[in-house]
């Protein structure tokens, strides 16, 4: 672990201006915070991907990245794997996976205070390898009910945590499963159909539904969550558990960490973070999922000190 600034002073700002929170908080305002901090700051417009992939080419220090999930995904993929990069998240948008699994809360400007003397961090990402192609993800990636919910969902109407929490729910109850042989660093487990399989980077995914209470980016691992069809709960039960945060304690929810995850395709839809990868009927193959462990080196701002630290520190 360092600490930031890195490489210098010198930073990159990436801004998304449709995310929320960006009418209170422009790139001007955002550079000139940066500045206070002790970062010479480039602001970066970004209207498109190719906008993107040339504001990030030959990019080195510190790249903060003002905007959603989403946002936050595409950035973080173009930097993945690359030597002398650091990330700071500056969430904008709905959900905020990413910068709450991070410690990073509260107005764009506060965001930036914070990270004055932050901790540089590794943070993992997610390979997929499948009869699709290759992805990435930096939170999540499945299939079984949350992959169909994701199909359905439509974020036109809302990204509304609550009505995916119901969504989600309701699914897990009516789902009718295929039985898959799952194979877990390397080893074998049974012929059971899952209601969810859902293998989380972050403790979060979708519209901030927390389904891995103990996932740690940070720790080379992922968490395989998963439902057996015949043991699912009531709707009531998967709502209220998702609403206390302790979703892995229900007795129908198995979980494990691990490196490497095989899952058997017979042509069922994934999520890959919030985009679906739809179901190809006839299709074989097996899908892949590792750890790329500290594919990103990412800015956390220090814990404030406990009472007892700051009784010792008197």
């Amino acid at each position: 672990m360092t600490t930031g600034p890195v490489d210098g002073t010198q930073a990159t700002l990436i801004f998304n201006g449709k995310a929320g929170g960006s009418e209170t908080a422009s790139p001007d305002h955002l550079v000139e915070k940066l500045h206070q901090i002790g970062y010479h700051t480039v602001y970066r417009a970004t209207d498109s991907e190719e906008d993107l992939n040339e504001a990030l080419a030959l990019i080195t220090g510190t790249v903060f990245v003002a905007g959603g999930d989403g946002t936050i995904r595409a950035a973080a993929m173009h930097l993945a794997g690359r030597a002398g990069v650091t990330l700071g998240v500056i969430p904008m948008g709905t959900a905020n996976n990413i910068g709450r699994m991070l410690g990073v809360q509260g107005e764009p400007l506060d965001v930036i205070a914070s990270y004055q003397g932050a901790d540089v961090l590794p943070f993992d990402i997610g390979k997929v390898t499948a009869p699709w192609g290759v992805d990435y993800f930096l939170e999540a990636c499945g299939c079984g009910a949350f992959a169909d919910v994701m199909a359905e969902y439509d974020p036109e109407n809302g990204k509304s945590p609550v009505r995916a929490m119901q969504a989600l729910a309701t699914t897990l109850t009516t789902f009718d499963p295929v039985p898959v042989s799952l194979k877990l660093d390397g080893q074998d487990l049974p012929d059971i159909p899952y209601a969810l399989l859902e293998v989380m980077n972050t403790k979060a995914t979708g519209p901030r539904l927390r389904l891995a209470t103990s996932a740690d980016p940070h720790d080379g691992r992922l968490d395989v969550i998963r439902i057996v069809q015949q043991e699912r709960d009531g709707v009531l039960a998967y709502m209220a558990a998702l609403a206390r945060d302790d979703f892995e304690a229900l007795p129908s929810v198995q979980a494990d960490q691990v490196q490497v995850i095989e899952i058997p395709y017979h042509g069922q839809a994934f999520h890959v973070d919030g985009e679906v990868r739809p179901g190809e009927q006839g299709a074989s193959g097996t899908v892949k999922i590792e750890v790329w462990p500290g594919a990103l080196n990412v800015l956390v701002p220090k814990a404030p000190p406990t009472d007892a630290t700051e009784e010792a520190q008197a």
